[in-house]
């Protein structure tokens, strides 16, 4: 006899899709409608159809954020990911340094992001900025307000030093989990170092590694406040990611019906690659 099926639990489920309704598929909603029409003010709207996708896949102002969004994304991923991994073997394993060191590394996680950006901000700057005044004083011309190569070094130094403490712990949880008698059994066969990483603590790593890439792709991807805080999405255009110019396009100049077109394909395009990982992360977890 089959046990009746306890529906109770629903109930306390419900609050949380309320909230989640609330929260999130309102405003979804709300986006949706006005990427389908225009309006010129006085809340009067007008049906435009698909002619503000047409126009965000058209626009070359979109493909220029797009190509500089991937470039950022690509530099962040190639930096953080060896890095974090480089910091987590060498992160004590036991004792009281092993405390100390993930106490370290959790700090700059800590940190708001807008506070993130005012840090570097004045950080970077030449006339009373640590970074800035020194370089300065050395002879090398640095100055991320007036110079792109300059406010790009900035930004992907600000995000590396604020999220490589990420994928070093996860990493660093990876390899706790290995068990010493994988260790035991290289040092029998004198595995040297870079064979215990290729076929030990690699393999073991791979789906902290996954989700860790799937973060720091999403978290990059997305960034915004902390390179509008230190340059604004400049000099120029040098800076201005796809969310910077969808805030400059929905607050900045008001264009509603583009700016709700633009978001649903940022979205869309975000979640196609989040299932990606999605896929890959629940086929390494059949494998393991």
């Amino acid at each position: 006899m089959e046990k009746p099926l306890n529906n109770r639990a629903w109930l306390l489920v419900l609050p949380v899709l309320a909230l989640v309704a609330f929260s999130a598929v309102l405003p979804l909603m709300t986006v949706v409608n006005y990427s389908f029409q225009d309006t010129f003010g006085g809340n009067q709207f007008f049906w435009a159809g698909l002619e503000w996708f047409d126009e965000t896949i058209r626009s070359d102002r979109v493909r220029a954020a797009l190509g500089r969004q991937i470039l950022f994304s690509a530099i962040i991923l190639a930096i953080e990911i060896p890095l974090g991994i480089f910091v987590a073997l060498n992160m004590p394993k036991k004792g009281v340094w092993a405390s100390f060191c993930l106490v370290l590394m959790a700090l700059p996680l800590l940190i708001p992001w807008n506070v993130v950006g005012t840090i570097w901000q004045v950080f970077g700057r030449v006339d009373i900025g640590l970074l800035g005044y020194t370089l300065s004083k050395l002879g090398i011309d640095y100055n991320y307000v007036n110079d792109a190569f300059d406010a790009w070094i900035t930004v992907i130094v600000m995000d590396v030093w604020h999220w490589t403490s990420l994928v070093a712990l996860l990493c660093y949880a990876g390899l706790q989990s290995i068990p010493d008698a994988y260790y035991q059994a290289a040092r029998i066969d004198q595995a040297s170092r870079w064979k215990v990483f290729r076929h030990i603590e690699l393999p073991k790593m791979r789906g902290v590694l996954l989700i860790a890439i799937l973060l720091r792709f999403m978290d990059s991807f997305m960034i915004y406040t902390e390179p509008f805080v230190v340059t604004g999405g400049g000099p120029g255009n040098a800076t201005t990611f796809l969310s910077i110019d969808l805030v400059k396009m929905a607050v900045g100049q008001f264009d509603l019906g583009p700016a709700a077109a633009f978001s649903l394909i940022y979205f869309l395009v975000i979640l196609l690659i989040s299932f990606v990982f999605y896929t890959l992360m629940t086929k390494e977890g059949e494998t393991l």
